[in-house]
């Protein structure tokens, strides 16, 4: 059994797998319980992911209960080709995310949109070579910036019904996000898909469920993608070491 780590801006989450297959999914922990439950659980492999913190004190922790412990950063060998010009400033989940496209959409272009913190967009080739992407607020950071850079609007949660034509102020707020980049995103999809007649589009993150009804185009909600790419980068590197 692998266990896949994924420390995130907002949350902390990791992924039981056997071989490839996703068997539980486990929320709400935190790193000081970490080692514990990882004994527990009796994994033979491990992998990190960290976008917010130094991982190396979790490695050093976990390393007494696994055969193999590994930390997800820009030398660890991949099961794709990337050719990001400053590796070392990508971020862990969008690789993990695209390798984890490879996983369930192999030989195929594939447009990955991870709607977390930020809202990210990667792309990969049916030939396994990542090209890279761009990156822009996430959901909740929209309606927070409105909030935090202007005088009088106030901070609004999303909703699934915002209509297009706002009549108050709340209503006004929550078309200009939600249209907005729900707009952003098709057009994204469009311009790709001019590129690449035959991209799959993969949505995953904490927003994808929010957005799925939303995108007129063929998509494929994978929520749990990163930790799938994480598994498949363990993967690699056990067979490959």
């Amino acid at each position: 059994m692998n266990i896949a780590i994924d420390i995130g801006n907002t949350s902390l989450k990791a992924g039981l797998f056997e071989k490839s297959a996703l068997k539980e999914v486990y929320r709400g922990l935190s790193i000081n319980t970490l080692p514990e439950f990882v004994q527990k659980l009796g994994v033979a492999n491990c992998i990190i992911s960290s976008v917010s913190q130094d991982a190396q004190p979790l490695y050093q922790q976990l390393q007494p209960y696994t055969q193999k412990v590994l930390i997800l950063d820009h030398q660890l060998p991949l099961p794709l080709i990337n050719e990001y010009e400053t590796p070392q400033t990508l971020g862990k989940d969008r690789l993990a995310a695209v390798a984890g496209a490879t996983a369930v959409h192999p030989n195929t272009d594939c447009l990955v949109i991870d709607m977390g913190t930020c809202i990210t967009y990667d792309i990969i080739k049916a030939d396994g070579h990542y090209l890279g992407g761009s990156i822009s607020p996430g959901l909740r950071m929209r309606f927070k910036a409105l909030h935090t850079f202007t005088a009088r609007l106030p901070l609004i949660e999303p909703v699934q019904e915002a209509g297009l034509t706002g009549k108050n102020t709340y209503d006004a707020i929550l078309s200009g996000v939600i249209y907005g980049m729900t707009a952003e995103i098709e057009g994204i999809i469009s311009k790709y898909q001019t590129i690449f007649p035959k991209l799959d589009v993969i949505f995953c993150g904490g927003d994808a469920n929010f957005f799925e009804s939303k995108i007129k185009q063929r998509i494929f909600v994978i929520p749990e993608l990163v930790l799938i790419g994480l598994n498949r980068i363990l993967e690699h590197n056990v067979s490959y070491s």
